[in-house]
Formats: structure tokens, C-alpha cells, sequence
């Protein structure tokens, strides 16, 4: 079992950055891959990164802008957000699963789910 709690997001301006945390409880961290997914108003869940041991995937939308990480030291995976756009306004969750091959860029590919955290973006 794996309990998972973001924080950072909050409300910035177009152009600024946030960082998320996602902090993880068990001694097994480094052996689940991370995601991150957000989840706008009116619109389904979307995939953001995700990471395993350190090989990272990106939605389109946010390649070059956002960066996954990770410290397994520290239980704690990371999101960093930069020149952000009304458009990345969402509700940011992270996720976690015991590693495996593929993409995983869907959301029921994902057993362990946070509570999620706020992140608004105005123009």
C-alpha cells in the first residue's frame, strides 16, 4: 500500500513557475513509477509525465516547460513547472504503480492515487 500527498500548486500569473511535490509513504518508493495527471473543469483526467527509475515521458502539451523528477532518498517525486498558461489550470494529481514496461500514460494503468492539488494559472 502506498499513501501518496502533493502540495505546491497554487495561483500564479502566465509565465511563472510552480514546483509540486508528491510525497510518498512504504520502504518500496523507488521501485513504483510516478506519474503526474491533471484534471481541468469539465474535462477528463490527462496525462502529464511520468518517471520510473529516471527515464522520463511527456504529454505534447507540456514537453519543454515541465520537468518529472525524483528523490528516492526522500520518498518524494517532483514536478517542475515552468512558463505556465492559463490552459495548465487544473486540479494536479500524482500517482504511482509497481514498475513495468510501456508508456503508462493512462490513468487506470495506476493503482495508488493523491488527493490532488490546485494549480491556477491567469492571464
Amino acid at each position: 500500500q502506498v499513501q501518496l500527498v502533493e502540495s505546491g500548486g497554487g495561483l500564479v500569473q502566465a509565465g511563472d513557475s510552480l514546483r509540486l511535490s508528491c510525497a510518498a509513504s512504504g520502504r518500496t518508493f523507488s521501485t513504483y513509477v510516478m506519474g503526474w495527471f491533471r484534471q481541468a473543469p469539465g474535462k477528463e483526467r490527462e496525462f502529464v509525465a511520468r518517471i520510473s527509475w529516471s527515464a522520463t515521458v511527456y504529454a505534447d502539451s507540456v514537453k519543454g516547460r515541465f520537468t518529472i523528477s525524483r528523490d528516492n532518498t526522500k520518498n518524494t517525486m517532483y514536478l517542475q513547472m515552468n512558463s505556465l498558461k492559463p490552459a495548465d489550470t487544473a486540479v494536479y494529481y500524482c500517482a504511482a504503480t509497481p514498475f513495468r514496461a510501456g508508456g503508462l500514460a493512462r490513468d487506470y494503468q495506476y493503482d495508488y492515487w493523491g488527493q490532488g492539488t490546485q494549480v491556477t494559472v491567469s492571464s
